[in-house]
């Protein structure tokens, strides 16, 4: 007996889209705040389930309870979590973001940095939460365009927990739109055309390195030394507030004493953490860790 061909000349049947109901939005949820920090309201169930639907066919899978069976219990359960953050991450960036904070940064803090380090010459900054790694190469030039830094040994550390993300970094090929608030200038010293695309140069790259790394992971922060500054913009604000403290807890420990935390712009640590101290500076208010003593929240 021979079956009857599928309809539309020999097309395969679309799978029917599988629902998700609100206890699988929630384990599954829990699972993935668990993992990483990210936590996703009770409102956002259908997005779950429309960027899943694709794992479940890859993975043969009738329905999310088996599906949240798989994260629980299957031996490559981790390699499928790093499968949803990055369907579920959205990593919009682009060079020169927020640019009242990176005056702040090479106006301010930078100098201050670069006096206080004077005796070893030595710097080291962390872009937390890098994307495609725009943040990061922009820290590097705003380094490279400091005279007082010629000669210094500066490392900047970009981390992203997508391993997507940080391979476009690590290439550092960029198209338009990474360029939408750059200025000519940096583009002709910085860059290199590829195609229709610019690539940063050789020697900009070799200052920057990006590793994949999970902010609530202990273990794989043990490999992150003192830093003079953290970069950490438009991040904190996926985390429920335990997840925040936790992250919050790990910049304090690997922040040098007077160290700088750069956040979003609409970001806060107001009732979240009261371990920094709140810094008005002329282009922005940023937050330190404090050296002992009473928090004065100015500048020496």
């Amino acid at each position: 007996m021979h079956e009857a061909p599928p309809p539309s000349g020999g097309a395969p049947l679309a799978r029917p889209r599988v629902e998700m109901n609100r206890e699988e939005f929630r384990i599954i949820r829990d699972i993935v705040h668990a993992y990483c920090g990210i936590f996703f309201q009770d409102d956002v169930t259908y997005l779950l389930e429309r960027r899943l639907q694709g794992r479940l066919e890859e993975l043969g899978l009738p329905s999310f309870t088996e599906y949240h069976r798989h994260l629980r219990y299957h031996a490559k359960r981790r390699v499928e979590l790093e499968e949803i953050i990055e369907l579920l991450t959205t990593n919009e960036t682009y060079f020169f973001r927020e640019d009242y904070q990176l005056r702040a940064f090479s106006e301010e803090i930078l100098p201050e940095l670069l006096e206080r380090r004077r005796a070893e010459r030595r710097l080291r900054l962390w872009s937390a939460g890098c994307s495609t790694g725009e943040e990061a190469y922009t820290i590097a030039m705003l380094v490279r365009e400091e005279p007082r830094a010629v000669g210094w040994d500066v490392e900047i550390f970009g981390n992203d927990i997508s391993r997507r993300v940080l391979q476009v970094a690590r290439k550092g090929i960029y198209s338009r739109s990474s360029f939408r608030r750059l200025e000519p200038f940096y583009l002709r010293r910085y860059f290199q055309p590829v195609g229709d695309r610019f690539q940063v140069e050789a020697s900009l790259r070799a200052m920057v390195s990006f590793g994949q790394l999970n902010l609530l992971d202990e273990e794989m922060l043990q490999l992150v030394g003192r830093v003079d500054a953290i970069f950490c913009r438009n991040v904190l604000i996926y985390f429920d507030k335990p997840a925040r403290l936790s992250v919050l807890h790990s910049f304090y420990d690997k922040l040098q004493p007077r160290g700088y935390l750069l956040l979003g712009h609409s970001e806060s640590l107001m009732h979240v953490s009261t371990d920094f101290e709140l810094v008005h500076l002329k282009n922005d208010m940023v937050y330190r860790r404090p050296d002992g003593g009473e928090a004065d929240g100015r500048l020496p």
